[in-house]
């Protein structure tokens, strides 16, 4: 019984706590090293796969938890990946690079066959600008590793708003069940979607900008100040987070 199954049946009044507890398997922890314990049940329990991130990470340490992850369950995702991170895992696992992104520093290792079966959910993501797209490469990446289609149109921020209405009338009409929206500089462009769809916004704050407010500080504050209902925020540059949120908006909305 893997603990989605666990987690139902306990809520579901099925199995009491001494029960759950008993059936739960550490064999869902997987220990790399002294410096990892991989949850590999996450996808099952919750809808969001292990996700590495690298930062911090010796390259020696990323090569021995991606292995292991692929041992384990046959996918890898990794990001926010240094160059040398990167060319590390390019050079190791050469017939296992499923997805890449090198701007977003996002790759995925597997193989072809083991990609996430689809769901039925569906998620939009726009950039504000093309500085912005490495965020929402990301968060693309990430959906879709969850079984989303993702519809996607970039550079169409406020500074030529009329950009957005040809790509954000095709995911309305795509019936997509969240839109996440990547921004820097000001972060106006997020408030603008969640005034005009009937579905949740994720505002992605990127670390776009410059002077006073730079880092995409201005950017965080302006969403989270929105006047608009319907729109949450993420922390800077953490497509992870947006893309992980908005697929799991539309996996349950598909019935997923």
């Amino acid at each position: 019984m893997n603990v989605r199954e666990v987690l139902s049946r306990l809520v579901a009044g099925e199995l009491s706590l001494e029960e759950a507890q008993s059936q739960l398997s550490l064999s869902d922890i997987l220990s790399v090293g002294e410096f990892a314990r991989l949850d590999t049940g996450r996808l099952a329990r919750k809808g969001v796969p292990e996700v590495i991130f690298a930062p911090g990470k010796t390259v020696t340490q990323l090569v021995e938890i991606c292995q292991s992850l692929l041992d384990r369950t046959g996918r890898a995702i990794a990001a926010s990946l240094s160059d040398e991170q990167w060319n590390e895992l390019e050079r190791r696992f050469p017939g296992q690079l499923a997805v890449t992104s090198r701007e977003a520093g996002t790759l995925v290792l597997g193989k072809p066959a083991g990609a996430p079966a689809p769901t039925g959910g569906r998620i939009g993501i726009l950039s504000a600008g093309t500085a912005d797209v490495p965020a929402s490469e990301q968060a693309r990446i990430i959906a879709e590793e969850m079984g989303c289609e993702v519809l996607t149109a970039y550079d169409v921020g406020v500074a030529g708003v009329h950009r957005l209405v040809a790509p954000l009338r095709t995911m309305i009409e795509a019936e997509v069940a969240a839109v996440v929206v990547a921004a820097g500089m000001e972060g106006a462009l997020p408030s603008v979607v969640a005034g005009m769809v009937p579905v949740p916004v994720i505002g992605l704050p990127t670390s776009t900008g410059y002077g006073l407010g730079g880092g995409g500080v201005t950017a965080l504050l302006a969403m989270l100040q929105s006047c608009c209902p319907g729109l949450v925020v993420v922390n800077i540059d953490n497509g992870v987070g947006a893309g992980a949120t908005a697929a799991l908006i539309a996996n349950r909305a598909a019935g997923s």
